[in-house]
């Protein structure tokens, strides 16, 4: 591939990222608004034509590992192991 080639896929990259991430601003919006008007009604679950819209409160149990680390540090050293990964960026 050329450096003009690379160049014109970054840039098309750069434009398709963009294009992404409006979208994804424009679900959210869309999203909060369907929120607002479950809020507005105060319900969990809301119908609507065919569609069945629900906004419930999970609740889950986590562990945390911050408070283990400094209780236990030797423990929680013995079972951290390394993971290797690669990380894809570009930078202008």
């Amino acid at each position: 591939m050329s450096r003009n080639e690379l160049v014109a896929k970054i840039e098309a990259l750069n434009e398709w990222e963009s294009v992404i991430e409006e979208a994804k601003a424009e679900a959210d919006a869309l999203r909060d608004a369907i929120k607002a008007e479950m809020l507005e009604r105060e319900t969990e679950e809301l119908t609507a034509g065919q569609y069945i819209v629900r906004w419930t409160s999970v609740i889950s149990n986590r562990f945390d590992t911050t408070a283990f680390k400094k209780v236990m540090p030797d423990v929680y050293k013995a079972y951290t192991k390394a993971v290797s990964s690669r990380r894809f960026s570009i930078s202008a």
